[in-house]
Parts: C-alpha cells; sequence; structure tokens
C-alpha cells in the first residue's frame, strides 16, 4: 500500500468506535509499560521497556497516524504519571512518534512477515531509537554524544533486538489473527 493511501485509511480508523477503544487500550498500556516495565542496566546508561510493543501492534492494525498518536500520548502519559529525571522532553517524543510512523508504514495492511518486521524494526531503531534519541539524550543532559550517548544506544539497541523482533512477530501474528476472526464473526 503506498504511504499516502495508509496515511488516509489511518486516518479513517479514528472514525470507528472500536478501533479508538482499542487505541485507548494501547496507549494505557504503553503508560502502564513505561512506567513499570522498565529494567535499567549498566548505571542507568541503557533503559530496556516494552513501550515498542503496543506501538507497534497499533501501528499494524490501525496504521501510521494511530500509532503516531499512540506513541506520542503513551509517553507524555506515561511521563506526566511517573516523571523520570526531568521535565517532559519533545524529542524524546518525536522518537516515539517516528516510531509508530515507522512501524504503521511498514506492518499496516501487510501480511506480517518476518523480514517486514525486521526491516522495520532496524529503521526504527536506527533513526529513532539511536541516533536521534542519543542527541536528544546528549541535549538534554550533556556530555558526550559519541562516546557516551550513542554508543550506550547502540548497545541498547543490539541488547533489544532479537527479543523485540521476536515479540513484535509473535504478538503481531496472534493480535491480526484474533482480529480477523473476530471481525468475521
Amino acid at each position: 500500500m503506498s504511504p499516502l493511501k495508509s496515511l488516509k485509511n489511518s486516518f479513517l480508523e479514528f472514525k470507528k468506535l472500536q478501533s479508538l477503544a482499542v487505541m485507548a487500550m494501547m496507549i494505557a498500556l504503553c503508560v502502564v509499560l513505561g512506567i513499570f516495565a522498565n529494567i535499567m542496566m549498566f548505571g542507568n546508561a541503557v533503559k530496556i521497556t516494552f513501550t515498542f510493543l503496543p506501538i507497534a501492534i497499533t501501528g499494524a492494525m490501525y496504521g501510521p497516524v494511530a500509532s503516531l498518536f499512540v506513541g506520542v500520548l503513551g509517553d507524555i502519559l506515561a511521563m506526566i504519571f511517573m516523571p523520570s529525571g526531568g521535565p517532559i522532553n519533545p524529542g524524546i517524543t518525536l522518537c516515539a512518534a517516528l516510531t509508530g510512523l515507522i512501524y504503521g508504514f511498514f506492518l499496516y495492511k501487510n501480511k506480517i512477515t518476518l523480514p517486514r518486521v525486521i526491516i522495520a524494526w532496524a529503521l526504527k531503531a536506527l533513526i529513532s531509537e539511536t541516533f536521534l534519541k542519543a542527541f536528544f539524550l546528549y541535549m538534554m543532559y550533556g556530555g558526550d554524544y559519541l562516546g557516551y550517548w550513542l554508543f550506550w544506544r547502540l548497545i541498547q539497541q543490539s541488547i533489544l533486538c532479537v527479543p523485540e523482533i521476536l515479540l513484535i512477530f509473535g504478538v503481531g501474528k496472534l493480535i491480526i489473527a484474533a482480529e480477523k476472526s473476530i471481525g468475521k464473526k
């Protein structure tokens, strides 16, 4: 599906009550995972979280606009309910938005295959989670961009590579299959 058609169809998902209800649940799941499902490693240099999963699933079910919406609201609400060391950083929220866009463009109305998930994850990991997030953390906290922030973001993504890909692939297939079976009844 073309990117413009994906955007248009994703906007149309906001007219459906069922889509809005599921998006609200995914936002709530993002907030809960953002607050409670964090693992800090290497002296708080690496943060492992599972907020990517509701964003990716929303992208597969409702497209790039919906998953952007879930990523942004999930990030902002998680920071409001449980601030983690500072104010809301618009740059980090932008990273959550880009994550939603990438997963939405790659997974929406497409068969969820391992190569497709790997490509989407790799783009998200490089663009949003590594280079941009390292830059925004550097801008927020200072320090050395290349020697510290970028290095630890690369370490984090290498640790998360296989688990995130397998979770998105497995859960994505289950959710899409469940959605199709519910839609047929």
